[in-house]
């Protein structure tokens, strides 16, 4: 591989997919770094991680995508909200498998492959956090313009909301998306976005395109988004200040899938844009560079967690999911279901101490 191939691989999906080897060589640093054995210790325990993760996830959301869909039947856009939510969640934790293979060892599942794998991500990165942001503009509407909302918030708008969210998703997952490819190095292959060179002898072109990419991240994925949430939940928190407190209790569930997401996401996205800072050669140092990228190794992983986090909220926070779910396992006819019925009759007083998920 030559120089300029080097250093059109997409800094942000190397991110994502932890190469730190590749973050050394696509970065702009004035002196040469070595990466040291810390750059290598998630060669032994990310790929574990990533396994766990999918395997919680595939559990937890599949449960959450079940009990929606034939528990409460979606009657409301907040249940098209939680259904596309845990829907994108599962996605993504479906691309980790893949991820994790690459992360120990290289990319063999060809060209088609990763166009697919590493294009769900960026679509499903995306739809998951503007689906947080239509949950909480739901739990405005539901609150603080409950009359108008009767007639914003049925399931006919929600489906319009979904595919405008969906699309939004779509979008905002440009450039990366119609740069992704598998790419050569030596005898091994690594699934990535390759930007092209400007042609001038230069890689000004592609350098743009990393550190556009990083912003763009930075601004769609957490300024945004913590802009519409704030804003909304101020009105909320105002609204509720005089309401019964039975009723403040039935948004609880969706404020900790928010506060969930934010500690997930927030450590790696200001992470990711002290990176995108070194790039532009506002800081330069080996021992800096070092440390934001084990950093970014460490926020990364909790970033992933997130996808396994929001089932665990809907099963132990929200009492209508829980109560759906056992129902379901009722009519279920299997040995495990009727094990978690009886312990659920055994543990049922424990269930009076949680809250609603809808209004």
């Amino acid at each position: 591989m030559n120089r300029h191939t080097h250093r059109s691989l997409s800094w942000v999906h190397l991110l994502v997919l932890g190469w730190t080897p590749f973050i050394f060589r696509t970065a702009v640093v004035l002196q040469p770094c070595s990466v040291g054995t810390k750059g290598y210790h998630k060669i032994h325990f990310i790929p574990g991680l990533y396994i766990m993760f999918f395997l919680l996830g595939l559990l937890g959301n599949s449960l959450v995508i079940w009990v929606v869909v034939c528990g409460a039947r979606l009657r409301s856009m907040t249940d098209m909200c939680l259904l596309n939510l845990a829907i994108a969640d599962l996605l993504l934790v479906c691309s980790l498998p893949f991820l994790a293979y690459q992360a120990r060892d290289q990319w063999l599942f060809g060209d088609a492959m990763c166009k697919i794998v590493l294009g769900v991500y960026n679509v499903v990165f995306y739809s998951g956090i503007f689906f947080i942001c239509l949950m909480s503009i739901d739990r405005y509407l539901a609150i603080v313009h409950a009359v108008y909302a009767m007639k914003a918030r049925t399931l006919f708008f929600g489906r319009i909301a979904a595919a405008v969210t969906w699309t939004a998703g779509f979008l905002a997952s440009f450039p990366e998306l119609i740069f992704i490819k598998q790419q050569e190095e030596g005898d091994r292959h690594h699934c990535l976005s390759v930007y092209p060179d400007s042609g001038a002898g230069e890689d000004d072109s592609s350098h743009f395109w990393r550190i556009f990419g990083i912003f763009k991240m930075n601004i769609m994925g957490l300024f945004v988004p913590l802009c519409i949430m704030v804003y909304c939940y101020s009105q909320i928190i105002w609204k509720l200040l005089d309401s019964h407190s039975s009723r403040k209790q039935t948004i609880r569930v969706v404020i900790l899938v928010i506060v969930v997401f934010f500690c997930c996401w927030v450590p790696y996205n200001i992470t990711s844009m002290v990176k995108g800072l070194e790039l532009l050669q506002i800081y330069t140092g080996c021992e800096s560079s070092k440390a934001i990228t084990l950093a970014l190794q460490v926020t990364e992983v909790i970033a992933y967690s997130h996808s396994c986090l929001n089932p665990i909220l809907y099963v132990f926070v929200g009492e209508k999911f829980r109560r759906q779910l056992l129902r379901l396992i009722s009519k279920t006819p299997c040995l495990i279901c009727q094990m978690i019925k009886k312990l659920q009759h055994a543990t049922g007083p424990f269930n009076h101490i949680n809250s609603k998920i809808h209004t």
